[in-house]
């Protein structure tokens, strides 16, 4: 009966997204509400201030736990680490309001759709739907499932049936209204927050809050000019917050605001067309493309093609052809159905329309998917209005600081109620002295001090063209270790190069056509499928797509018209034409028109089209795509006996290899042309030959990748391309040093009698001959010298076989990742895996990519920066405008500077308390306090000047081979804010017991024990021996003989040498610290840097030519027994197993 209470109480939102929430439902009780009004009332307000800082506090005061059924609040929690709360009102909608009447009948269904969370969530009879609206989203409650489930987006339990036949047809008048009602508007508002919301905000932020305490209790004691120029400060702060807050609230309204201003035509079931406005659209709705289209929502294309701009999503301005969604009368999903490549089918919110392509005599029609902040413009929206809280152990470490000082503070609150209680002071007088002891503690710049870098780093990166859409990320660049560069584009020049073809007769490789002599691609089979597949089309007279196809096409000599002409020619408008150019090989045919497309997609590493030529009644298949991937379609007998032997000859030598192959379609009908089925379409074709094309590495890669080596930041490569390919690349780019060993791991599925295996085979470099220096596999005998078996072998595999080792070798892939440098033939969806498996390693990773298919990786990734001419990639928290990888390093280097800057201003401020607050408690001793102009010059004179030009320090040009501190709570901060406290303290103690001694000592006034800094050592000197009567009344000084003055400044600068001494010869002194680190025998929690040691003792690893199958160790996970005893690891790393890197004081060194 409780279990059933409890999980009646709280549901999952999102189950499995990255937002994922736990929602609590709360039924509000009136009496607790009256309650704590009067307590809010007696408070004067401060209950009310906990409330609107912790909501779930006012939840749980107001109401009493209930089922979600019963709720009228829901709060909300977030699943992640910083476990954030939410409080929400259930809401009602009642579809009595429609202008229709609806059936309160509860067997027939509210709109058509069978699959739709509307027709579960209507409570009938009295036609109501509870929702709650949650960061834009609006959630309704599903009667059946009992839980919140998302509106405003089709499900995807709909298969392309569904699609096809539910809403093909159109929506009728009266299900638009019911879900117009339920789903809300079309529409991504993002309201301009009034500047007296900002500026409340801001005032209740806790630390002004603080503030405005200590300076009331500053005026109390008649601290008017010191309070007065803290409130000026204080004012400036938020009104430039205020300032920066609504210029970005305009930036992103004005960014979205065309968005809802889109004039649409939609498909009415039995009315036929109608315009209307784009906010009126819900999902279900049939859009009619016109043609140059900026798309208001998310849909799915059911009829005709279309080209689409994907700019905004992926920072490439590169065309993508969309194809309809196929008509199959099976059940399954209809994502489930296109795997991977359902992309292909969907057009998203933001993207334009450039081109429209009819089948046949309709128009190109697209059914709404997603509306509003469901779509993937709207998700855009949603990240950058709700940005994900980073957790980085500095600002964990900060607050534990934060927390330490307030504790100090409470300890002089009675310390000071102690004194004064103990001399008589009365309580009126005893309570403010003790409350601002009890303030002083925390500097209120303090939580500044860690972001203050930041906006300095974010400013230099401006300048270096790196922008930044999370400034807080900035400081966690100076903690990476481990960078994933995508191949093409990034590490190499984008545009390729045509090298050559490598035409096939008879089963055989022909002799190769060089485009280096200057003739024309002879015509043949291999022509025609470089002239016509590929996914390019002709606007405004230019043609426009993907380098590599355009680069491939100019190398036919062929020309592209509009459909317009000679198309009837050819029976198929809306199609481009294809013809002979002047410079082209004679051909017998004379044009070629392309009839559909299977588009290119990374995770199907093809493409396919449909195409005929001119004067016959057949068509004809052309697919292009991975030389692997393409010889599978193709019949065997077809792909010539040396296949593997000419590709490795190629891609060891750092080629593009591309793959051709065609089949005839002995169709009779034009119109069955749409109805195919890919997977019909691409069988049996005939093997066609290779087209051979240069990937020339970019000028700046080397130098990059030599000085990350060098500063001991490790390099990987994750691309889409071949094996070998990208085996050389990694080599002429040095990202594997010279003289290191290469091992590529190939992993293979289980099969029927056979368990999954894992096979190591070693590439070994050879010289083929004079002047050549190839790289080749060498599937021998051979194994790693032993002088090198361990530490300079790299790992290469493709995305295959890294598939089968993370689902049935699961033990090894650590192993393999520590030294894993090539990982080729990736996916997107796996390279997000592998960045999420070398973070599980403790690796700071950042990723650097420029195409769609990094999106995943740079998301993933502790830094990702994308290399686009876009100012701001969507994906990517930085993007370079400057298309090479010179961005990382200089983003390394800003990254530790404004982190070494955050540390070194936190230790300042965080020293000066303590001192400032040692100074006090010795005044104290003497019913005494610092005078006024004395905090101005200490606090806003010397102070502020500190912390603003500290952190104002430039990058160091080189990077060092080590990382700076990541943590707070190192041994090397914590002493030096100790040592140099307690030096201070010393002095302090030693100076005031001293000056009680001398005869001039009177008790009267007030004294200044100065604290004596570097950047205000001259105005100190001057303060300290001039006589000007002036100064002394103001800082309210008492004279003192010469003497007494030469002393302050010798004992003041003995403790400045024994400090720096202390700081610079023993707390920076990194060599000490690794001597202590290995003489007690304290080691890296890093798991990488476990494996790593643990492997380095291991005499079998790495394996190399061998096979390793899943069945030898238990539960059918391949297993190495050394690692799995505790023998071979210390008995000292044993007793400290349990800690993790980040947690352990040593780390970071």
């Amino acid at each position: 009966m409780e279990e059933n209470r409890k999980k009646d109480h709280q549901a999952l939102l999102n189950h499995g997204e990255e937002n994922e929430l736990e929602a609590f439902g709360y039924r509000t009780q009136h009496l607790r509400k009256a309650v704590c009004l009067i307590a809010s009332m007696l408070t004067c307000g401060i209950l009310q201030l906990m409330f609107y800082w912790r909501p779930h506090w006012r939840v749980w005061a107001t109401c009493i736990p209930c089922s979600l059924q019963e709720a009228d609040t829901v709060l909300l929690r977030t699943t992640d680490e910083f476990q954030r709360y939410m409080r929400k009102k259930v809401l009602c909608l009642y579809l009595s309001t429609l202008k229709f009447p609806v059936s309160k009948n509860s067997k027939e269904s509210v709109v058509a759709d069978r699959h739709s969370v509307i027709n579960q969530a209507v409570m009938k009879p009295e036609l109501k739907i509870r929702c709650i609206q949650v960061q834009k989203i609006r959630y309704v409650w599903n009667n059946l499932e009992k839980q919140f489930q998302k509106v405003g987006l089709l499900e995807d339990s709909n298969s392309c049936y569904d699609i096809h036949h539910t809403f093909g047809l159109g929506l009728t008048t009266e299900e638009q209204e019911v879900r117009r009602l339920v789903c809300g508007p079309n529409a991504i508002e993002v309201e301009i927050q009034p500047i007296l919301k900002l500026l409340v905000k801001q005032v209740l932020n806790p630390f002004y809050v603080l503030q405005a305490f200590t300076l009331t209790l500053w005026l109390s004691q008649g601290y008017i000019e010191y309070s007065v120029a803290i409130i000026i400060l204080s004012v400036i702060s938020i009104v430039l917050s205020v300032y920066d807050l609504r210029q970005q609230s305009v930036k992103l309204h004005n960014l979205v605001e065309d968005h809802n201003k889109v004039q649409v035509t939609v498909f009415v079931k039995d009315k036929g067309l109608q315009e209307l406005e784009s906010h009126l659209l819900v999902p279900g709705d049939v859009l009619i493309l016109p043609g140059k289209f900026l798309l208001p929502c998310d849909a799915v294309l059911i009829e005709g093609n279309c080209v689409v701009n994907e700019s905004m999503l992926t920072g490439e301005s590169i065309p993508v052809t969309k194809t309809p969604l196929p008509q199959t009368e099976n059940t399954m999903p209809w994502k489930s159905h296109s795997l991977e490549d359902y992309r292909k089918h969907v057009l998203f919110c933001g993207t334009e329309v450039i081109q429209v392509k009819p089948a046949g005599q309709g128009p190109v029609r697209a059914v709404v998917l997603r509306t509003g902040y469901n779509t993937a413009k709207g998700d855009l929206v949603r990240s950058i209005l709700y940005p994900r809280p980073l957790n980085f152990k500095l600002y964990s470490d900060a607050f534990k600081f934060m927390m330490f000082l307030a504790c100090l503070g409470v300890v002089g609150f009675f310390y000071a109620l102690g004194i004064y209680m103990h001399h008589g002071v009365p309580p009126r007088d005893t309570a403010p002295m003790a409350l601002i002891l009890l303030t002083l503690t925390v500097p209120p710049v303090l939580p500044a001090a860690l972001t203050i870098g930041i906006v300095y780093a974010q400013k230099r990166l401006k300048k270096k063209k790196i922008f930044c859409i999370s400034p807080q990320r900035i400081n966690m660049c100076g903690q990476i270790n481990l960078v994933c560069f995508d191949k093409t584009g990034t590490l190499t020049e984008d545009g390729l190069d045509l090298w050559g073809t490598v035409p096939t007769a008879d089963n055989c490789f022909q002799d190769v056509h060089s485009f280096a002599s200057g003739k024309a691609l002879p015509w043949g089979p291999l022509c025609a499928a470089m002239a016509s597949c590929h996914s390019l089309i002709l606007l405004d007279g230019t043609i426009q797509g993907d380098p590599l196809d355009l680069k491939m096409f100019e190398g036919t000599a062929w020309k592209m018209e509009g459909h317009g002409v000679d198309s009837c020619k050819f029976g198929m408008s809306g199609s481009n034409i294809l013809k002979p150019g002047p410079k082209a090989s004679q051909s017998p045919v004379e044009a070629i028109t392309i009839l559909h497309q299977f588009p290119f997609s990374s995770s199907l590493q093809r493409m396919s089209v449909i195409a005929q030529l001119a004067g016959e009644d057949h068509f004809h298949v052309y697919m292009k795509g991975a030389p692997e991937m393409v010889a599978r379609f193709c019949r065997s007998e077809t792909v010539p006996r040396n296949f593997p032997q000419e590709m490795r000859n190629y891609t060891v030598q750092g080629f593009r290899v591309i793959a051709f192959a065609h089949k005839a379609l002995k169709m009779g009908r034009l119109l069955e042309v749409k109805y195919l089925a890919r997977e019909k379409v691409e069988s049996e074709l005939t093997f066609l030959g290779l087209l051979i094309m240069e990937n020339r590495l970019k000028k700046e890669t080397k130098p990059v990748l030599k000085e990350l080596s060098e500063a001991r930041i490790r390099t990987v490569m994750i691309t889409g391309d071949n094996l070998q390919t990208a085996i050389t690349v990694a080599k002429n780019s040095e990202m594997i040093p010279q003289g290191s060993q290469v091992i590529i791991v190939e992993a293979n599925e289980p099969e029927e009698f056979a368990p999954a295996s894992v096979t190591w085979q070693l590439v070994e470099n050879q010289d083929t001959g004079p002047g050549r220096n190839e790289t080749y596999i060498n599937m021998g005998n051979s194994s790693v010298p032993d002088g090198r078996r361990g530490s300079c072998h790299h790992f290469a595999m493709s995305g295959k076989s890294y598939q089968v080792i993370f689902q049935h070798f699961n033990n090894l892939l650590p192993k393999i990742l520590v030294n894993g440098t090539i990982f080729a033939r990736m996916s997107p969806g796996q390279k997000s895996s592998l960045v999420e498996e070398f973070q599980k390693l403790n690796y700071y990773v950042g990723m650097c990519g420029d195409g769609a298919n990094d999106c995943g990786a740079l998301k993933m990734a502790h830094v990702g920066i994308s290399l686009s001419e876009q100012e701001a990639s969507v994906a990517s928290p930085f993007t370079s405008k400057t298309a090479n990888i010179e961005c990382v390093p200089h983003l390394i280097r800003e990254g530790r500077a404004a982190l070494v800057s955050s540390f070194g201003v936190f230790k300042y401020l965080t020293m000066y308390g303590i001192i400032e607050f040692i100074g006090i408690l010795l005044l104290y001793w003497q019913l005494q306090l610092f005078g006024n102009y004395q905090y101005l010059m200490q606090d806003i004179a010397i102070t502020l000047m500190v912390c603003l030009t500290m952190s104002s320090t430039h990058a160091y040009p080189k990077l060092a081979p080590y990382r700076p501190a990541g943590q707070l709570l190192s041994p090397p901060l914590l002493l030096s804010v100790f040592l140099n406290s307690c030096f201070s303290c010393i002095v302090q103690i030693f100076a005031f017991l001293y000056v009680k001694q001398q005869p001039w000592y009177c008790e009267v006034y007030k004294y200044l024990f100065s604290f004596l800094l570097l950047s205000a050592l001259g105005l100190t000197i001057f303060i300290l021996f001039s006589d000007s009567q002036d100064i002394y009344h103001g800082m309210e000084f008492i004279p003192t003989i010469t003497s007494w003055r030469v002393l302050i400044l010798a004992v003041a600068l003995i403790q400045f040498c024994v400090a720096f001494f202390v700081e610079d010869a023993i707390l920076q002194n990194r060599e000490l610290w690794l001597f202590i680190k290995k003489k007690f025998g304290f080691y890296s929690k890093s798991q990488y840097r476990n494996w790593q040691k643990k492997l380095a003792e291991d005499s079998t690893w790495p394996p190399t030519n061998k096979t390793d199958y899943s069945g030898d160790g238990k539960n059918g996970f391949y297993i190495n027994g050394g690692y799995e005893s505790h023998e071979q690891i210390p008995k000292r790393k044993l007793e400290l197993g349990g800690q993790t890197t980040e947690q352990h004081f040593w780390t970071r060194l």
